[in-house]
């Protein structure tokens, strides 16, 4: 638990600086509409709507949005005046916008948002009030000042915010990797049930990985973008598939220690000290992303884990330990994949650092 409330003040921490211009697009979206009439509730709506999904590049989701905003808003003025309010009308108002939406070409969260606001103006609006461009109005200026405040004023720097959103992944799943090491080596069954447990609680921290990934794509696609970008968002998007699948080896390595130690105790120390040296491939392999510049230890620290491992197989471990060291070598191929090699590369390298090693079997 105390882990679990750790991430979510950490990723608190780290969209402080969204959610600051999340709150300046709808202060500014209220000022300017209320300049226009008293009531502009649909414009803070629509700016932090399209603040959602407009930091960082996905400009044209964000326009989508707001034009599912506005249709939906001048279907139920126009229904809301002639029909009134009940639970029919309701039913009306989000059927027709969201064919509305449809007619206009839009993806499926322009459809829903058109319902959504057709909802919203149902719910507020007066029955017998007269139908008012003001609202659709109000939902264009909300859109146009988070387009404003997203992409123009405060643009997100793509690589920055993918690496950002690497490091709890790099981060947890290190420690998961050390602490299953140190249960290992003591035996100790409740630690590596919290390193599993750890290994378990990364989901958020990928999720933000891979959305990272993805804005930074859309906004390669949008905007002419600088070199660095388009060097850095492939070997970003491969290190995020590659740390997903480490996460589910480490997940499973876990899971084959833990049933390990409850029939058999310690392991040797030797696949204790493999399983570190995985921990410490992925600290290096986040320094590699982000400078890739620089030369870094992650492949030699994860092909020196996997002949570590590789080696125990001489003597005939047994069945247990001999599927962790399985686990073991899968994890430093996907270590080593992140890194940007193939997958020949990598199977290719370990194996010739295993004969190196005369640890083959």
């Amino acid at each position: 638990m105390r882990g679990a409330f750790r991430r979510r003040v950490r990723r608190v921490r780290g969209d402080l600086w969204g959610i600051l211009q999340t709150t300046i697009a709808a202060g500014a979206a209220w000022f300017l509409a209320n300049l226009l009439h008293s009531q502009p509730f649909f414009a803070p709506a629509a700016a932090v709507i399209a603040m959602g999904v407009s930091r960082g590049g996905r400009t044209v989701r964000a326009i989508e949005l707001v034009v599912g905003v506005a249709v939906g808003i001048v279907v139920a003025d126009v229904i809301v005046r002639w029909l009134g309010a009940n639970t029919l009308v309701l039913m009306l108002v989000v059927g027709l916008s969201m064919a509305a939406a449809l007619l206009f070409g839009a993806g499926q969260i322009l459809v829903n948002q058109a319902a959504i606001s057709g909802i919203l103006v149902v719910a507020t609006l007066q029955p017998g009030s007269s139908p008012s461009p003001a609202r659709a109005l109000d939902a264009l200026i909300g859109g146009a000042v988070a387009l404003l405040v997203g992409q123009v004023l405060f643009p997100r720097d793509p690589v920055r915010a993918m690496a950002k959103a690497a490091r709890p992944v790099v981060s947890d799943l290190s420690v998961a990797l050390k602490a299953l090491a140190e249960a290992l080596r003591d035996g100790d069954e409740a630690r590596a049930r919290r390193a599993l447990e750890m290994a378990r609680g990364t989901d958020d921290d990928l999720a933000d990985f891979f959305d990272a990934v993805a804005l930074a794509r859309e906004t390669f696609t949008l905007r002419h973008p600088r070199r660095r970008t388009r060097e850095r968002v492939p070997l970003y998007a491969e290190a995020a598939q590659q740390m997903d699948y480490a996460v589910r080896n480490t997940r499973v390595l876990a899971r084959r220690a833990l049933n390990a130690i409850r029939r058999h105790g310690p392991a040797p120390a030797e696949l204790a000290d493999a399983v570190a040296l995985l921990g410490d491939a992925v600290l290096e392999l986040g320094n590699q992303l982000e400078h890739p510049e620089q030369d870094t230890a992650a492949r030699r620290l994860a092909l020196e884990a996997a002949v570590k491992a590789t080696r125990l197989l001489q003597d005939d471990p047994g069945l247990s330990i001999s599927v962790i060291i399985g686990q073991v070598r899968s994890t430093a191929i996907d270590l080593l994949r992140g890194s940007g090699m193939t997958g020949e590369e990598a199977r290719t390298a370990l194996d010739a650092a295993v004969e190196r090693a005369g640890a083959a079997p």
